[in-house]
């Protein structure tokens, strides 16, 4: 039976690194997922580049998962917790149209301030799911790797293909595929896979 799934980007790159084979696997199996992200991040574009770059990238780059339309709004990149309240609403008007069995979202142990914003506030909106937490080790201090999925060469690949479609963070070493692949063959050694995708269990429901 395919499962509703929602991904929630605090920043557009987010989701696809913290989750992007899982984003391919589901959607190969015919599963119905959702990607929100609730900046594009607009004071860090680099300078030269239009203020919109960002939002077509994440098209570009979710369009490569299999993702028809992500989500996409504007609140304000780093001053996220100023903002919580409407972020909470954004996230319950999200709940209430797309209803969501799973939800994937920041960890605990992300030590950004909009992360951690997307995280508390995620846990207060979809009460009635469950929530994932996904692993970004450049913002976690530590990360309990609770749940895995289990994922194939095409869905790396996938995933490696999505990332390189943001030419403007092309400097950033967790973008690069060493990374990205090296960190999947980690996870899949913790449960004799070739590559997976670990997540800290925030809520897990079974009904």
């Amino acid at each position: 039976m395919s499962k509703t799934i929602l991904v929630i980007s605090p920043h557009t790159d987010d989701g696809e690194l913290g989750c992007g084979g899982t984003i391919a696997r589901y959607i190969q199996e015919g599963n119905s997922v959702h990607y929100v992200a609730l900046s594009s991040c607009e004071k860090s574009v680099p300078e030269g580049c239009s203020s919109d770059i960002l939002k077509r990238e994440v098209k570009k780059a979710t369009k490569v998962l299999g993702i028809k339309k992500p989500l996409l709004f504007d609140f304000e990149v780093r001053e996220f917790p100023k903002f919580r309240q409407s972020i909470l609403d954004t996230l319950i008007d999200l709940r209430n149209s797309i209803k969501p069995e799973i939800v994937f979202a920041p960890s605990s142990f992300d030590t950004h301030q909009d992360h951690r914003t997307i995280y508390e506030e995620t846990y207060r909106a979809f009460k009635q799911c469950t929530i994932l937490g996904y692993e970004q080790p450049w913002n976690n201090i530590t990360f309990n790797t609770l749940a895995f999925i289990a994922l194939e060469e095409n869905h790396i690949n996938k995933k490696i293909v999505a990332l390189n479609c943001y030419k403007t963070q092309k400097d950033r070493t967790y973008l690069s595929p060493d990374f990205i692949r090296g960190l999947a063959m980690t996870r899949g050694t913790q449960i004799e896979q070739k590559y997976a995708e670990a997540f800290e269990v925030i809520k897990w429901v079974i009904r």
